[in-house]
């Protein structure tokens, strides 16, 4: 590929970063608690190791994220029955609805964002999106 398009490729990665950690002002929830619930509403029994590694962070970043959130009442700990040490988090009702909430806000901006975009267009921009953060995982 042409360094030219590296280049660009690059400038627009940054530009949309950038613009999207603007999130907390659409929907208030910072990108990493959104991530969390929204991760936690879809997946049952899930300790701080599972989530660290499901989102490439340490132990001690997932922590302290899980803590914040667990302070607000969006998740509780729950001790595991089969290891009496160990225990997982899952989504309360409050953390329920407000990620339905900050989902439903996140939502409405994106159809404000391609409003002028075509179905067809939509569709084949998730799926590159969907390409690139595969190729990102590897």
């Amino acid at each position: 590929m042409e360094d030219k398009n590296l280049d660009f490729i690059s400038n627009e990665m940054l530009k949309l970063i950038r613009r999207a950690s603007l999130d907390k002002k659409h929907g208030g929830l910072d990108r990493s608690s959104y991530t969390l619930l929204y991760h936690l509403s879809n997946h049952d029994n899930v300790g701080v190791k599972a989530l660290a590694e499901q989102f490439g962070l340490d132990t001690s970043t997932i922590s302290r994220q899980t803590s914040v959130l667990e302070l607000k009442g969006y998740i509780e700990r729950v001790p595991d029955p089969q290891d009496g040490r160990s225990s997982y988090f899952q989504i309360t009702e409050l953390g329920s609805r407000k990620l339905k909430e900050a989902r439903n806000i996140r939502l409405d901006r994106y159809e404000q964002i391609f409003k002028d975009w075509s179905p067809q267009e939509c569709r084949t921009f998730g799926e590159l999106l969907a390409r690139l953060n595969t190729n990102l995982a590897k």
